[in-house]
């Protein structure tokens, strides 16, 4: 097994084995805090350009399958683990991790003290990295971290959005149809939107307002997806065009961030992000706690106390996340007292689980009988 380094921009280092491809890789150092569930971590586009640091010591158990893919490929920068899995043990397995990382041609370094890892990001907040098997010399690593580009401004979504658009039919009755842009969508989600009869066609990032409107939908879902929201100024343009046209959204993650920008609100990055499956979030208008999946490094900048003004109705936070107060959710009312938006910052279709926020796709259901027609 070959010998590989890992190095942090601020220069701290660590040193392990070889897993998955040989080779060297650079991105944004993130770690994710699940148990389980590894297998829709490295394929969820969000982490697209981050390399992941998984905290659970054991990697690998249960092996790769054919059905938990959250797209068709493996997005992740770079994999680091402590002890990975001898062999896969699981009658749903096809093949073990390393095996699809090394086709993937995905760096990964195991043998590394991620717990020690995990506290220095946590002190000293997300940074690049770089990863390397085909040599251990430290500074030549180094500087090619610090010459890689950073999280913040980057524009990724053109890197991860479907080339063309697809149709996920309605299970059972077709009752409703609702455009899904695909920021970097997650394959799961169009599949809870169809099990209540909703046709989900899922459009490229690059699509107009005119082209969703020849749809002829009832509602627009915007979805999770890389890169720094600051810089989505197309998207947010047409989360505005939609507002205007007075059709329901409903927006996670991403596109949370899209819907408080095109409100007026800032988004801001957060120190380490909010990564893993046991986040405990408080939905304010029920007084309920959830416990939420989370893959997030940016944040909307909502007052708790002060509802907002808008052009389209007004605008109240909905949910806080417990650990630190960070704004999870927004909703837009109108006049009338309709709901005409929503969005929470979490991951309610989480394949690996919790499934505590699921219901939140029967509320955006619930927000287009109005619509239909």
């Amino acid at each position: 097994m070959s010998a590989a380094v890992l190095v942090l921009e601020d220069g701290r280092t660590f040193r392990g084995q070889a897993y998955g491809a040989v080779g060297e890789t650079v991105g944004e150092a993130v770690f994710a805090t699940g148990m389980t569930g590894y297998q829709e971590t490295l394929t969820d586009p969000s982490y697209h350009r981050q390399v992941v640091v998984m905290t659970a010591p054991h990697i690998g158990n249960t092996g790769m399958n054919d059905e938990d893919d959250e797209s068709a490929r493996i997005w992740v920068a770079g994999y680091v683990v402590r002890e990975p899995a001898r062999a896969p043990s699981s009658w749903r397995s096809r093949r073990s991790l390393v095996d699809a990382l090394c086709q993937q041609g995905i760096v990964g370094i195991s043998g590394v003290d991620t717990r020690a890892l995990t506290r220095h990001l946590r002190e000293r907040g997300a940074m690049r990295v770089g990863i390397s098997s085909v040599s251990t010399d430290v500074d030549p690593l180094l500087a090619t971290v610090r010459a890689a580009p950073q999280m913040t401004g980057a524009d990724l979504t053109g890197e991860v959005t479907t080339p063309e658009r697809y149709v996920v039919p309605a299970v059972g009755l077709t009752r409703f149809r609702v455009a899904a842009i695909d920021l970097g969508i997650k394959r799961r989600t169009p599949v809870l939107l169809a099990r209540r009869g909703i046709e989900v066609h899922v459009l490229p990032a690059t699509v107009t307002i005119d082209e969703i409107e020849e749809c002829g939908v009832d509602g627009v879902f915007f979805g999770n997806g890389p890169g720094d929201p600051s810089t989505a100024d197309a998207a947010v343009a047409l989360v505005r065009g939609v507002l205007d046209r007075r059709l329901p959204i409903f927006g996670i993650c991403f596109g949370h961030q899209l819907l408080g920008r095109a409100l007026g609100l800032g988004t801001f990055k957060l120190p380490y992000g909010h990564r893993g499956i046991n986040a405990p979030v408080k939905d304010l208008t029920t007084g309920r706690v959830e416990v939420t999946a989370h893959n997030h490094g940016f944040a909307v900048a909502a007052s708790v106390e002060e509802p907002m003004e808008t052009p389209y109705g007004t605008v109240d936070v909905t949910h806080i996340c417990l650990n630190d107060g960070v704004v999870e959710g927004l909703r837009v009312v109108d006049a009338a007292g309709a709901v005409v938006a929503f969005s929470v910052q979490y991951h309610p279709e989480s394949a690996a689980g919790p499934h505590d926020a699921e219901h939140l796709f029967d509320r955006f259901a619930e927000l287009l009988p109005a619509q239909a027609g």
